[in-house]
């Protein structure tokens, strides 16, 4: 397999993605050299954004402004903890946002984590067990072309809460799409109103990526032969797909 950095280079390149690859590893001890994590996070998903720069590792106390999160990473809760997811879902409750049968829907790791390692693909010395991709419409296009391919099937398209997107790609083994939530979209500068989630489990990140260099090329010609097409069409022709090719590699 090719080495992390390798395959960070690859899907930021076919992509062209506008943030680096982040790993997400979770693991029982902190591999050597990694830096524990320093001061306060208003929820889990903002070590997202912290990832893009740096490697670092986080325990569940890290965690503890969102109750939210340490119950889908199922990092364990505190008795405050508890007390804060208790409130927090009779507000959604309240809301509608989230009912009480809503719960049961929402994905829980499997595993239960001592530590969450964090940082971007290229840098991480652990394998990841989620690579988390900050994408537009354009790319996750591309990413729902390669899950159709390796996994038979297309990726879920999920909503709140945002973390529950790496429990659901760790646990299934398949790639998942997020849409986010409101509250990642206000705790992340880097996940603006035309920018979604898209979580690769780890140990297929190699084969995604392969798929992904190949499947990215094949959308740059066919788009090309589509615009072609287009120009040919609405300036009164009826070409067939032989001519719009022929004008295509005529175009170069």
């Amino acid at each position: 397999m090719p080495a992390y950095s390798e395959i960070s280079n690859l899907l930021t390149q076919a992509l062209g993605l506008a943030q680096p690859p982040i790993a997400v590893c979770l693991t029982d001890s902190v591999p050597a050299g990694v830096a524990l994590w320093e001061g306060h996070a208003p929820a889990g998903c903002r070590f997202w954004q912290e990832a893009a720069t740096r490697v670092f590792a986080t325990t569940a106390a890290d965690h503890g402004l969102c109750s939210i999160g340490l119950y889908t990473h199922n990092l364990g809760l505190s008795p405050a903890a508890e007390t804060d997811l208790n409130d927090a879902l009779k507000v959604f409750a309240d809301l509608t946002y989230v009912r009480p049968q809503d719960v049961a829907a929402i994905p829980v790791l499997k595993s239960q984590p001592k530590f969450v390692v964090y940082g971007p693909l290229a840098e991480v010395p652990v394998a990841p067990d989620v690579v988390l991709l900050f994408v537009q419409a354009s790319q996750t296009l591309i990413l729902s072309e390669a899950s159709q391919q390796l996994e038979a099937g297309a990726p879920p398209a999920m909503g709140r809460p945002a973390c529950a997107v790496i429990p659901q790609a760790a646990n299934s083994g398949r790639s998942a799409l997020s849409l986010g939530c409101c509250g990642a979209r206000a705790y992340l500068d880097a996940l603006t109103d035309d920018v979604a989630l898209y979580a690769v489990p780890g140990p297929a990140i190699a084969a995604f990526a392969e798929r992904i260099e190949a499947l990215s090329n094949a959308n740059r010609i066919l788009r090309k032969f589509h615009q072609i097409r287009r120009q040919e069409v609405e300036a009164g022709g009826t070409p067939t797909v032989k001519q719009s090719l022929a004008a295509l590699q005529a175009a170069g």
